[in-house]
Protein backbone atom coordinates (compact mmCIF):
# COMPACT_ATOMS: atom_id res chain seq x y z
CA UNK A 1 0.00 0.00 0.00
CA UNK A 2 1.29 3.29 -0.71
CA UNK A 3 0.60 7.10 -0.20
CA UNK A 4 -0.93 9.10 -3.11
CA UNK A 5 2.17 11.73 -3.42
CA UNK A 6 1.91 15.52 -2.52
CA UNK A 7 3.87 16.97 -5.45
CA UNK A 8 5.00 14.49 -8.56
CA UNK A 9 6.82 15.98 -11.42
CA UNK A 10 10.67 16.24 -13.29
CA UNK A 11 13.52 18.60 -12.46
CA UNK A 12 16.67 19.24 -14.52
CA UNK A 13 19.86 17.29 -14.55
CA UNK A 14 22.22 18.38 -17.22
CA UNK A 15 20.43 18.63 -20.25
CA UNK A 16 17.97 15.81 -19.26
CA UNK A 17 15.25 14.66 -16.34
CA UNK A 18 14.78 13.27 -13.60
CA UNK A 19 11.19 12.29 -12.56
CA UNK A 20 10.48 12.70 -8.99
CA UNK A 21 7.63 12.19 -6.47
CA UNK A 22 6.96 13.40 -3.04
CA UNK A 23 4.58 11.82 -0.45
CA UNK A 24 3.37 13.63 3.36
CA UNK A 25 3.98 17.39 4.59
CA UNK A 26 6.34 17.03 7.09
CA UNK A 27 5.02 19.54 9.90
CA UNK A 28 5.80 17.55 13.05
CA UNK A 29 10.02 18.66 12.61
CA UNK A 30 10.83 14.90 10.84
CA UNK A 31 13.23 14.56 7.97
CA UNK A 32 12.92 13.58 4.64
CA UNK A 33 13.17 10.02 3.69
CA UNK A 34 15.01 10.13 0.11
CA UNK A 35 14.69 6.49 -1.40
CA UNK A 36 17.33 5.09 -3.92
CA UNK A 37 16.20 2.28 -5.74
CA UNK A 38 18.20 -0.98 -7.24
CA UNK A 39 19.63 -1.61 -10.88
CA UNK A 40 21.02 0.31 -12.05
CA UNK A 41 18.10 0.99 -14.55
CA UNK A 42 15.37 -0.31 -12.32
CA UNK A 43 12.60 1.70 -11.01
CA UNK A 44 10.97 3.42 -8.27
CA UNK A 45 8.01 1.10 -7.70
CA UNK A 46 9.13 -2.07 -6.20
CA UNK A 47 9.71 0.51 -3.24
CA UNK A 48 7.18 2.42 -3.22
CA UNK A 49 5.47 0.93 -0.06
CA UNK A 50 8.06 2.79 1.76
CA UNK A 51 5.60 6.37 1.08
CA UNK A 52 3.74 5.01 4.11
CA UNK A 53 5.81 7.09 6.14
CA UNK A 54 4.90 9.77 4.95
CA UNK A 55 1.69 9.30 7.43
CA UNK A 56 3.93 9.48 10.23
CA UNK A 57 5.07 13.07 9.47
CA UNK A 58 8.30 12.06 6.74
CA UNK A 59 8.26 13.89 3.25
CA UNK A 60 9.33 10.69 1.53
CA UNK A 61 11.11 11.18 -2.05
CA UNK A 62 10.93 8.56 -4.56
CA UNK A 63 12.63 8.78 -8.11
CA UNK A 64 13.66 7.27 -10.91
CA UNK A 65 17.38 7.23 -11.80
CA UNK A 66 17.88 8.69 -15.63
CA UNK A 67 17.37 5.74 -18.10
CA UNK A 68 14.94 4.61 -16.61
CA UNK A 69 11.04 4.90 -15.52
CA UNK A 70 9.80 8.61 -15.68
CA UNK A 71 13.21 10.50 -16.22
CA UNK A 72 15.07 10.82 -19.53
CA UNK A 73 16.18 7.45 -21.75
CA UNK A 74 18.95 7.78 -23.69
CA UNK A 75 19.16 4.46 -25.54
CA UNK A 76 21.76 5.62 -27.82
CA UNK A 77 24.20 7.12 -25.77
CA UNK A 78 27.75 5.77 -25.32
CA UNK A 79 28.33 3.41 -22.72
CA UNK A 80 30.90 5.24 -21.23
CA UNK A 81 27.80 7.98 -20.17
CA UNK A 82 26.75 5.12 -17.97
CA UNK A 83 29.21 4.69 -14.78
CA UNK A 84 28.63 5.65 -10.79
CA UNK A 85 29.76 9.15 -11.00
CA UNK A 86 26.53 10.20 -13.41
CA UNK A 87 23.82 8.64 -11.01
CA UNK A 88 26.00 10.36 -7.82
CA UNK A 89 25.43 13.55 -8.90
CA UNK A 90 22.08 12.99 -10.28
CA UNK A 91 21.19 12.04 -6.29
CA UNK A 92 23.15 15.47 -5.49
CA UNK A 93 21.04 17.24 -7.65
CA UNK A 94 17.73 15.78 -6.62
CA UNK A 95 19.04 16.70 -2.67
CA UNK A 96 19.61 20.54 -4.25
CA UNK A 97 16.75 21.16 -6.69
CA UNK A 98 14.11 19.85 -4.03
CA UNK A 99 16.06 22.05 -0.99
CA UNK A 100 16.04 18.56 1.03
CA UNK A 101 18.47 20.13 3.50
CA UNK A 102 17.58 17.47 6.31
CA UNK A 103 16.73 13.93 5.42
CA UNK A 104 17.71 10.28 5.69
CA UNK A 105 19.07 8.26 2.61
CA UNK A 106 17.30 4.74 2.16
CA UNK A 107 19.22 3.03 -0.82
CA UNK A 108 18.33 -0.64 -2.06
CA UNK A 109 20.96 -3.03 -3.68
CA UNK A 110 22.51 -0.77 -6.45
CA UNK A 111 20.94 1.93 -4.26
CA UNK A 112 22.29 1.24 -1.04
CA UNK A 113 26.17 1.69 -2.88
CA UNK A 114 25.08 4.70 -4.34
CA UNK A 115 23.64 6.06 -0.81
CA UNK A 116 26.64 5.15 0.59
CA UNK A 117 29.19 6.74 -1.30
CA UNK A 118 27.00 9.95 -0.72
CA UNK A 119 26.76 9.33 2.61
CA UNK A 120 30.69 9.11 2.87
CA UNK A 121 31.12 12.82 2.15
CA UNK A 122 29.53 13.82 4.98
CA UNK A 123 26.75 15.89 3.85
CA UNK A 124 25.85 18.11 6.77
CA UNK A 125 21.80 17.68 6.06
CA UNK A 126 22.72 13.74 6.58
CA UNK A 127 20.62 12.27 9.87
CA UNK A 128 21.02 8.52 8.95
CA UNK A 129 21.47 5.95 6.59
CA UNK A 130 19.64 2.55 5.40
CA UNK A 131 21.38 0.00 2.96
CA UNK A 132 19.16 -3.03 2.46
CA UNK A 133 20.40 -5.83 0.33
CA UNK A 134 23.23 -3.77 -0.98
CA UNK A 135 26.98 -5.59 -1.50
CA UNK A 136 30.06 -3.48 -0.69
CA UNK A 137 31.58 -4.08 -3.89
CA UNK A 138 30.75 -6.05 -7.63
CA UNK A 139 34.02 -8.10 -7.18
CA UNK A 140 32.72 -9.60 -3.70
CA UNK A 141 29.35 -10.19 -5.45
CA UNK A 142 31.04 -11.91 -8.27
CA UNK A 143 32.82 -13.76 -5.95
CA UNK A 144 29.75 -15.14 -4.21
CA UNK A 145 27.46 -16.05 -7.34
CA UNK A 146 29.41 -18.39 -8.26
CA UNK A 147 28.88 -20.33 -4.75
CA UNK A 148 25.26 -19.35 -5.13
CA UNK A 149 24.71 -20.96 -8.69
CA UNK A 150 27.01 -23.84 -7.41
CA UNK A 151 24.22 -24.70 -5.13
CA UNK A 152 21.17 -24.39 -7.48
CA UNK A 153 19.70 -27.94 -8.50
CA UNK A 154 21.56 -30.37 -10.46
CA UNK A 155 22.32 -28.88 -14.27
CA UNK A 156 20.91 -25.61 -13.57
CA UNK A 157 24.05 -23.78 -13.61
CA UNK A 158 25.53 -25.69 -16.12
CA UNK A 159 22.78 -24.34 -18.50
CA UNK A 160 23.68 -20.98 -17.71
CA UNK A 161 27.39 -21.59 -18.28
CA UNK A 162 26.77 -22.73 -21.77
CA UNK A 163 24.52 -20.49 -22.72
CA UNK A 164 26.81 -17.52 -21.43
CA UNK A 165 30.06 -19.20 -23.25
CA UNK A 166 27.94 -19.38 -26.22
CA UNK A 167 26.77 -15.51 -25.77
CA UNK A 168 23.24 -16.84 -26.44
CA UNK A 169 21.53 -15.63 -22.85
CA UNK A 170 18.61 -14.25 -24.88
CA UNK A 171 17.55 -18.12 -25.01
CA UNK A 172 14.33 -19.14 -23.80
CA UNK A 173 16.15 -21.96 -22.15
CA UNK A 174 18.65 -20.01 -20.66
CA UNK A 175 15.90 -17.28 -19.22
CA UNK A 176 14.01 -20.28 -17.41
CA UNK A 177 17.33 -21.77 -16.17
CA UNK A 178 17.53 -17.54 -14.58
CA UNK A 179 14.23 -17.67 -13.27
CA UNK A 180 15.40 -20.46 -10.40
CA UNK A 181 17.94 -18.58 -9.05
CA UNK A 182 15.41 -15.45 -8.92
CA UNK A 183 13.13 -17.87 -7.43
CA UNK A 184 15.76 -18.53 -4.71
CA UNK A 185 17.43 -15.50 -4.46
CA UNK A 186 15.78 -12.69 -5.80
CA UNK A 187 12.19 -12.75 -4.53
CA UNK A 188 11.00 -15.91 -2.98
CA UNK A 189 6.91 -15.14 -3.48
CA UNK A 190 4.90 -16.67 -6.52
CA UNK A 191 3.42 -14.87 -7.63
CA UNK A 192 5.55 -11.63 -7.52
CA UNK A 193 4.52 -9.01 -6.05
CA UNK A 194 2.86 -6.34 -8.21
CA UNK A 195 4.87 -3.59 -7.75
CA UNK A 196 7.88 -5.94 -7.66
CA UNK A 197 6.54 -6.96 -11.51
CA UNK A 198 5.82 -2.91 -12.60
CA UNK A 199 9.24 -2.50 -12.13
CA UNK A 200 10.59 -5.41 -13.78
CA UNK A 201 8.00 -4.74 -16.82
CA UNK A 202 9.01 -1.06 -16.84
CA UNK A 203 13.13 -1.98 -16.77
CA UNK A 204 12.72 -4.61 -19.21
CA UNK A 205 11.06 -2.23 -21.49
CA UNK A 206 14.69 -0.37 -21.70
CA UNK A 207 17.84 -2.67 -20.57
CA UNK A 208 20.20 0.16 -21.47
CA UNK A 209 21.56 0.78 -18.33
CA UNK A 210 21.44 -2.12 -16.77
CA UNK A 211 22.96 -4.07 -20.06
CA UNK A 212 25.70 -1.65 -20.00
CA UNK A 213 26.33 -1.57 -16.22
CA UNK A 214 25.27 -4.85 -14.86
CA UNK A 215 24.71 -7.48 -17.96
CA UNK A 216 21.80 -9.48 -19.09
CA UNK A 217 21.12 -10.75 -15.22
CA UNK A 218 22.05 -10.06 -11.07
CA UNK A 219 24.42 -12.97 -11.57
CA UNK A 220 26.34 -12.34 -14.83
CA UNK A 221 27.72 -9.35 -14.46
CA UNK A 222 29.83 -8.39 -17.10
CA UNK A 223 29.02 -4.53 -17.54
CA UNK A 224 31.06 -1.71 -16.02
CA UNK A 225 30.26 -2.14 -12.50
CA UNK A 226 32.39 -5.59 -12.72
CA UNK A 227 35.16 -3.68 -10.47
CA UNK A 228 33.28 -1.38 -8.92
CA UNK A 229 32.57 -1.04 -5.19
CA UNK A 230 32.87 1.28 -1.91
CA UNK A 231 34.68 -0.49 0.64
CA UNK A 232 37.33 2.17 0.57
CA UNK A 233 34.58 4.80 1.45
CA UNK A 234 33.13 3.06 4.43
CA UNK A 235 34.86 4.47 7.39
CA UNK A 236 34.24 7.94 6.31
CA UNK A 237 30.23 7.86 7.06
CA UNK A 238 29.68 9.53 10.39
CA UNK A 239 26.06 8.70 10.52
CA UNK A 240 24.09 6.13 12.12
CA UNK A 241 23.20 3.37 9.29
CA UNK A 242 20.73 0.13 9.95
CA UNK A 243 22.36 -2.86 7.29
CA UNK A 244 19.75 -4.72 6.11
CA UNK A 245 19.44 -8.20 4.55
CA UNK A 246 17.36 -11.39 3.52
CA UNK A 247 18.77 -14.59 4.60
CA UNK A 248 18.53 -16.02 1.03
CA UNK A 249 19.65 -12.89 -0.46
CA UNK A 250 21.81 -12.49 -3.32
CA UNK A 251 23.58 -9.81 -1.21
CA UNK A 252 24.98 -12.64 0.81
CA UNK A 253 26.37 -11.91 4.22
CA UNK A 254 29.96 -11.64 2.50
CA UNK A 255 29.17 -9.34 0.35
CA UNK A 256 27.47 -7.30 2.86
CA UNK A 257 30.01 -7.71 5.94
CA UNK A 258 32.05 -4.67 5.17
CA UNK A 259 29.43 -2.26 5.77
CA UNK A 260 29.58 -3.70 9.72
CA UNK A 261 33.01 -4.11 10.02
CA UNK A 262 34.00 -0.72 8.61
CA UNK A 263 30.66 1.94 9.49
CA UNK A 264 31.63 3.07 12.73
CA UNK A 265 27.79 3.09 14.12
CA UNK A 266 25.58 0.69 12.45
CA UNK A 267 23.50 -2.25 13.01
CA UNK A 268 22.61 -5.10 10.78
CA UNK A 269 19.22 -6.81 10.71
CA UNK A 270 18.96 -10.11 8.95
CA UNK A 271 15.43 -11.36 7.49
CA UNK A 272 15.21 -15.16 8.25
CA UNK A 273 12.57 -15.44 5.40
CA UNK A 274 13.43 -13.22 2.70
CA UNK A 275 15.86 -13.23 -0.16
CA UNK A 276 16.34 -9.53 -1.76
CA UNK A 277 13.51 -7.70 -1.16
CA UNK A 278 12.39 -8.40 2.66
CA UNK A 279 9.97 -5.10 2.46
CA UNK A 280 7.72 -7.33 0.36
CA UNK A 281 8.56 -11.00 1.62
CA UNK A 282 8.60 -10.25 5.30
CA UNK A 283 6.73 -6.43 5.22
CA UNK A 284 5.55 -6.42 8.68
CA UNK A 285 9.15 -6.73 10.28
CA UNK A 286 10.56 -4.70 7.86
CA UNK A 287 8.58 -1.59 8.67
CA UNK A 288 8.85 -2.27 12.17
CA UNK A 289 12.50 -2.56 11.86
CA UNK A 290 12.45 0.56 9.93
CA UNK A 291 9.88 2.22 11.62
CA UNK A 292 12.06 2.06 15.13
CA UNK A 293 15.49 3.09 13.20
CA UNK A 294 13.48 6.34 11.58
CA UNK A 295 11.64 7.29 15.17
CA UNK A 296 15.45 7.55 16.84
CA UNK A 297 16.98 9.11 13.50
CA UNK A 298 14.31 11.55 12.98
CA UNK A 299 13.58 12.28 16.70
CA UNK A 300 14.04 15.75 18.81
CA UNK A 301 14.87 19.33 17.71
CA UNK A 302 15.29 18.79 13.66
CA UNK A 303 14.12 22.25 11.45
CA UNK A 304 10.84 21.43 9.50
CA UNK A 305 11.84 19.77 6.47
CA UNK A 306 9.61 20.95 3.55
CA UNK A 307 10.62 19.87 -0.20
CA UNK A 308 10.36 22.17 -2.61
CA UNK A 309 8.81 20.61 -5.38
CA UNK A 310 9.31 23.78 -7.90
Amino acid sequence: MSTTPTVKGTIPFREHKTWFRVSGRSDEGRPALVVVHGGPGSTHDYLIGLSVFAERGWNVVHYDQIGSGGSTHLPDADPEFWNPQLFFDELDNLLRTLDITDYVLFGQSWGGLLAAWHASTRPPGLRGLVIADSPASYPLWLSEMKVLRSQLPPGVDETLLRHEAAGTTESDEYREAMQVFYARHACRLDPWPPELMATFIEANSDLTVYSTMNGPNEFHVIGSLRDWGVIEYLPSIDVPTLILSGRYDEATPVTVQPYKDLIPDSHWEIFEESSHVPHLEEPERFYQVLGAYLDKVGANGAPTTTVNGG
